[in-house]
């Protein structure tokens, strides 16, 4: 384990365990076959289904819960992607009473809470029966989990294993409440970066429980030219997406990611939506917008140093672009 990386580990260990060659043939360009199976051998989307565009709340942290779902409609969204997490617009501890006010504002103005956003990571943790229950009994049917840590005390296996056992754990809960939970594929030293991971941590549980909510962002920071070949297996399991874009900035000598407004970076978005229309990938989809032009609204600032129509502009920018997108690939 010391003389070998934890990408290749992970790597050569799927296509093991999936009974795939890993020569260099078998990882060559177009080795995966497109994949359109889901749980019942067919996707649950059909590639003509409109995608619904959520903004994440996030962003509207600065606004209750009247004012941030009127902002949302002005600005053309289809739902707000609803945070229920501490520092969020509903807090854990406060889901029973708090969720369905911020729900039936939601549905006043026109819109759905298609998703939510919490920290869950065990079944049994306090608040996540809370969680899920009232969020099950208002008809949300999506959940993003909280990510998870590699532990460095123990082998990669070894972790593979606990976390395994941890979506089982969640996807028999989520089963209960007819929810799905969903992992966010996020880039660094995270659990699930390497895609291959969280493949191996699903790949034998229910997708209709328990899955991944696909970030092409970061999927295109720790792979700029193999996501599309590493979506193939999770294609199942994934749900619900979120999209943003960024550039590597170098900045004090030092290479960094820097977030910039949909189309401005290097994420290839014509080859994505393809990918996407292809797969039958549909579901939410939530508008994270976290770059600087936000005032603070990009970290969930409770106060933000734009003003309202500075941050309307912004977002209905990216909006616009996303639109036009799906519409090119007949998803709107």
């Amino acid at each position: 384990m010391k003389t070998i990386s934890r990408k290749k580990f992970i790597t050569t260990a799927a296509l093991v365990t999936a009974g795939i060659p890993f020569g260099l043939s078998a990882l060559g360009k177009g080795a995966l076959a497109p994949v359109t199976l889901n749980n019942n051998g067919t996707n649950n989307t059909s590639a003509a289904e409109k995608i619904k565009v959520s903004i994440f709340s996030k962003h509207l942290h600065w606004l209750n819960y009247t004012d941030m779902t009127a902002l949302a409609a002005e600005m053309g969204f289809d739902g707000v992607d609803l945070t229920v997490r501490p520092d969020g617009h509903v807090q854990p501890e406060n889901v029973a009473a708090d969720l369905p006010k911020a729900v039936a504002a939601v549905e006043k103005a026109g819109l759905k809470v298609y998703s939510i956003v919490t920290n869950i990571k065990q079944p049994n943790e306090k608040y996540t029966v809370d969680i899920l229950k009232a969020a099950s009994a208002l008809g949300i049917k999506y959940y993003r989990t909280a990510w998870f840590n590699y532990n460095n005390a123990i082998t990669v296996p070894a972790n593979l294993q606990v976390i395994t056992k941890q979506f089982a754990g969640l996807a028999a809960l989520n089963k209960q409440y007819n929810i799905h939970g969903a992992y966010q594929n996020h880039s660094g030293d995270l659990f699930g970066a390497s895609i291959w991971d969280l493949w191996l941590a699903l790949k034998d549980l229910d997708p209709t429980s328990i899955g991944c909510q696909y970030d092409i962002r970061h999927a295109t920071t720790e792979g700029a030219d193999t996501w599309a070949t590493s979506i193939q297996p999770l294609v199942p399991h994934i749900k619900t997406t979120n999209i943003k874009d960024f550039y590597w900035e170098k900045k004090d000598g030092k290479w960094q990611v820097k977030s910039v407004p949909l189309g401005e970076g290097m994420v290839d978005f014509k080859k994505y939506f393809a990918v996407i229309k292809q797969n039958n990938i549909g579901g939410p989809l939530s508008l994270h917008c976290e770059y600087e032009a936000l005032g603070g609204a990009q970290d969930g600032a409770k106060q933000i140093t734009i003003s309202k129509q500075e941050f309307t502009t912004v977002v209905q920018k990216d909006l616009t672009t996303l639109r036009g997108w799906l519409k090119d690939n007949g998803l709107s």
